[in-house]
């Protein structure tokens, strides 16, 4: 497929029933939260739908950040400061079981290049 195929495959339609405006708030120190505030095709708030809010916060590495985030059921800003902290530890708990499951299959790719002789 050339380049002027994907390019006329690609869809850039935008759905006009399913926009956000996006506040961030912080703490400056661990927590960052962002709102997605429903709006309508004039930006005017729409009250019909819920706000979501996604929780992100990093840990330093010696390879540097490592971001982490997730989304949090809340309906408003005090439950989603509420469920930051279990949410973030759930987030880091199965990004380092999918770390080790990775480690695990490149473990078990080196140990099936090994050739031992007599065999």
């Amino acid at each position: 497929m050339s380049i002027d195929e994907q390019e006329q495959s690609i869809d850039f339609s935008v759905n006009k029933k399913n926009l956000y405006r996006e506040d961030s708030i912080t703490d400056l120190n661990v927590a960052s939260i962002r709102r997605l505030i429903p709006v309508n095709i004039d930006g005017s708030e729409d009250k019909s739908r819920t706000p979501l809010y996604f929780g992100h916060t990093q840990l330093m590495s010696p390879q540097g950040p490592i971001p982490i985030h997730a989304r949090l059921t809340a309906n408003n800003l005090e439950e989603a400061i509420d469920q930051f902290p279990q949410a973030m530890s759930l987030a880091l708990d199965e990004m380092m079981e999918k770390i080790m499951k990775l480690q695990e299959e490149e473990q078990k790719k080196k140990d099936s290049r090994i050739i031992v002789p007599g065999r």
